[in-house]
């Protein structure tokens, strides 16, 4: 329920922090006798920070948000995350102690109890949650005020979760309709409704109404003990990710939230992109690099190297390099919208096999230690490409939110690159700018590494698009 949100989280919390306790303990006495563990005091520091570090990560997880609908391997997903960072905190601090007793089997069987206790506590919540509800005790009554596309939607969304705990009473709307047997009254009628029927909530979706017929029917609510709840007409914009902010009693809603406009997350990202390069150079670019250049070199006449200006973060432009894929002949210009095609005459042999398996993009990872891009973010458009782009999608800009990258969430969608059906590639094109407007304001390093695996694997299978 919206109004016990707060009184939910505190006793989720509380439990799972018992249970996070017992799970330490139990972990400690399976692994060594109980006596050496009161030996070592500072483990019950480690313990401390547990707690801590689990009321911040399942804070940053969104954990124990009960109003966003879940899928049960969704929320199974977000307590396998959380004890994995519990178990790398307890490594760390294990390892910083130079603990000797409590390492393997206290770090197994901790890792263990935790998840299998956290999920048990999680799947008997629901059970006894639901069995509540569905005996019709602690449901709550709700109203909808506004007939329209958004109230139906809510409706649905309520009915499609019961673990809400409300009960739809019915719409109220300007003026009853026979097409529409779920409206119970008109505005008007409000008044009379309330003192004869039983309810508790009411959420107002209406947008095209008066102010002073709007301040009425609140006041109709208030009259009547209602809680009342307002659906701001919000959807008429690109984003469905809000954010409520309180500037000296004044409420600001924010209506994009981007994770990576703190500080924080961009600075997690960069050492992630940073150690990450690191690691695949020293691993595989190291031997990779000269064998495609000198692949290059013997199929066809030119240079190893494409450079080309791309659009980058805050609309800067930067010099983006991938490996020639193309002859070298007057098509090949930076300041054309030609873009290429399958079986495109201007692409070498060898470039058909660099782009079917996104090769041709790996010296971009110069880019990425240049802090020009990053891993995963929005592919970087051409000068040329982001002009036309522009034509098909007016909000092109907010892609320059963050750097660009060598993959995407656009990407792995299967959305790259252009076709040669204009109609086809304006639709595509639109689609993989709200991908990457999606992932803007969905970013999470989880989320990275998910893009990164399974562009390895679309690399493998040689399962993408070149562009």
């Amino acid at each position: 329920m919206i109004v016990n949100q707060k009184s939910f989280y505190a006793f989720k919390l509380f439990l799972d922090l018992i249970l996070l306790n017992a799970a330490f303990l139990f972990a400690a006495w399976l692994a060594q006798p109980a006596y050496i563990l009161y030996q070592k005091p500072y483990m019950f520091i480690l313990m401390i920070g547990l707690n801590v570090l689990w009321y911040v990560s399942t804070k940053v997880t969104d954990f124990y948000n009960n109003l966003n609908p879940r899928s049960f391997f969704f929320r199974s997903s977000i307590i396998f995350k959380n004890a994995l960072i519990q178990i790398m905190a307890a490594i760390f601090f294990i390892f910083a102690a130079k603990e000797n007793l409590y390492t393997r089997n206290f770090i197994a069987f901790y890792f263990l109890m935790l998840v299998v206790f956290i999920f048990l506590r999680v799947l008997l919540f629901d059970i006894i949650q639901l069995s509540f509800y569905r005996t019709g005790k602690y449901v709550k009554n709700i109203i909808v005020i506004g007939a329209n596309s958004i109230g139906e939607e809510f409706v649905q969304l309520l009915e499609l979760n019961p673990h809400l705990g409300y009960k739809f009473i019915g719409f109220v709307d300007e003026q009853l309709h026979e097409s529409n047997k779920r409206i119970i009254c008109s505005f008007d009628k409000l008044n009379l409704f309330l003192e004869k029927e039983n309810v508790d909530e009411a959420v107002i979706t209406v947008t095209d109404i008066e102010s002073s017929k709007l301040n009425e029917i609140i006041n109709v609510c208030n009259k009547n003990a209602l809680r009342v709840h307002i659906i701001p007409d919000y959807f008429q914009f690109l984003s469905k990710r809000f954010a409520l902010n309180n500037i000296g009693g004044f409420p600001i809603i924010t209506i994009r939230d981007e994770p990576l406009a703190e500080f924080q997350w961009r600075l997690i990202k960069r050492v992630f992109d940073i150690c990450f390069t690191l690691v695949i150079s020293v691993v595989i670019l190291s031997w990779l690099v000269p064998l495609v250049a000198i692949i290059i070199k013997l199929t066809s006449r030119g240079p190893v190297f494409f450079i080309q200006e791309r659009i980058g973060l805050k609309n800067e432009k930067f010099r983006c390099i991938k490996f020639r894929s193309m002859y070298v002949d007057n098509k090949f210009r930076n300041d054309a919208f030609t873009p290429t095609t399958k079986d495109d005459p201007r692409v070498t042999k060898f470039g058909r096999f660099l782009r079917r398996t996104n090769l041709d993009e790996i010296p971009q990872f110069w880019n990425v230690i240049k802090g020009e891009m990053s891993i995963v973010g929005p592919r970087p458009h051409s000068v040329a490409f982001n002009r036309e782009y522009l034509k098909y999608f007016e909000a092109i800009k907010l892609r320059h939110l963050v750097k660009p990258g060598l993959t995407g969430w656009a990407q792995i969608h299967g959305l790259r690159g252009d076709v040669e059906d204009e109609s086809e590639n304006r639709r595509r094109t639109i689609e993989r700018i709200k991908h990457d407007i999606w992932y803007i304001e969905n970013w999470s390093l989880w989320l990275d590494v998910q893009i990164i695996l399974i562009t390895i694997w679309q690399m493998i299978t040689a399962n993408t698009k070149g562009h």
